[in-house]
């Protein structure tokens, strides 16, 4: 989750991003925080931003809009809140030319200024960040970004165990190191899942004066088809065949695309794998006890060695799903890792080519990937 920091005196809030849970707690906190205490009934001004049509969504805008410039009862504050809105987001209704237009008449009133006393709270879980829209009112308010982990991009394996740790620490649930990062991996950072499986692990260990263990993360999180995808990595880096072949069939038959397991889970872990163990015979490097160390072990590194390593969208290097490969590498040959690149790519392109069974395409490169 990205956050801009929120100014205590600002007359415009705007709380948003694609974690729905995360976005509605945020939204009714501050507006608690924002209505007046001593305004009755008329402290607040609260308009449904859940519309059926463009129709419905620029009556929303125009109630919004004549709502932030009516002043409260018997004078005093007010709080107008534009609560989950559904027509800020790249879709049909977002992009109606009456909903455009209203959305600007809207813009037109925030660049003036509120007038004194009014305050301001939008809430909203479908954003294009692209339009006019997000970008000014990003500059007139104070705004907060909620987005789930997008686990199809680099590096969402450390925001998701950054995540649990600060949800385990903010809930009190004590957990050993290895059973956080599972923790974390195996619910794929979606917060919903981790509050709700972090509270079960604390009443499963309750009484019993210690921490969660990786052993009780195993026994009572079930895998999310994000997990099941970083899992069939890690089978893949073992080397354990039998392992991989039933997380692949696990991820068919959930529907995943055939095409998508090859970019996402497979490509990528020999691609890793390829790169450290170039790295690591090269630099004569040791194999870390923690996926985590090995981002120290990179920065020690010359410039040079490192350029051509994966990168998060931030532009740092992927140290810790290298990490898990630096752990797993010594497990083949350089001429093994470079021939699994021929593999992948064969593969890749059959499965786009030719009318082969895709199911019978994967299984055959997991035996070939894993064979010892």
């Amino acid at each position: 989750m990205s956050v801009a920091k929120i100014k205590p005196t600002a007359a415009f809030h705007a709380v948003l991003g694609t974690d729905d849970a995360e976005v509605k707690r945020l939204a009714s906190a501050l507006a608690v925080e924002l209505t007046p205490a001593d305004g009755g009934d008329f402290s607040s001004d609260i308009i449904d931003g859940h519309a059926a049509n463009a129709a419905d969504a620029e009556t929303r805008i125009r109630q919004t809009r004549d709502a932030l410039l009516t002043f409260p009862f018997f004078g005093g504050e007010k709080l107008v809140w534009l609560k989950n809105a559904n027509f800020l987001g790249d879709s049909v209704m977002g992009g109606a030319g009456g909903v455009l237009e209203a959305l600007e008449s809207l813009l037109e009133t925030l660049s003036a200024g509120l007038p004194a006393g009014i305050r301001f709270l939008l809430s909203a879980t479908e954003i294009d960040k692209r339009r006019t829209f997000y970008k000014t009112i990003s500059k007139l308010g104070a705004v907060t970004v909620c987005d789930k982990l997008d686990t199809s991009k680099a590096g969402w394996e450390e925001a998701a165990i950054e995540l649990a740790r600060q949800l385990a620490q903010a809930s009190g649930v004590r957990l050993d190191p290895a059973a956080l990062e599972l923790v974390a991996l195996r619910t794929g950072g979606d917060r919903r899942t981790l509050t709700s499986e972090l509270e079960k692990l604390a009443l499963y260990v309750w009484g019993a004066n210690r921490a969660v263990s990786a052993a009780d993360v195993q026994l009572l999180v079930p895998l999310t088809a994000e997990a099941i995808i970083f899992e069939l990595g890690n089978a893949l880096a073992s080397r354990e065949t039998n392992h991989a072949l039933a997380l692949l069939q696990q991820l068919l038959q959930q529907k995943e695309s055939p095409i998508g397991i090859l970019l996402v889970a497979i490509i990528p872990t020999f691609r890793n794998l390829l790169a450290v163990k170039e790295l690591m015979e090269k630099h004569r490097l040791s194999r870390p006890a923690q996926a985590f160390y090995f981002g120290k072990t990179l920065e020690k590194l010359p410039a040079e060695a490192t350029d051509h390593l994966p990168r998060k969208k931030d532009g740092n290097i992927n140290a810790f799903a290298l990490g898990i490969a630096a752990q797993h590498a010594h497990r083949f040959q350089l001429q093994e890792l470079l021939a699994a690149q021929k593999y992948t790519l064969e593969t890749n392109i059959a499965l786009v080519t030719t009318q082969q069974e895709p199911e019978s395409l994967l299984q055959q490169l997991v035996i070939r990937l894993t064979a010892k």
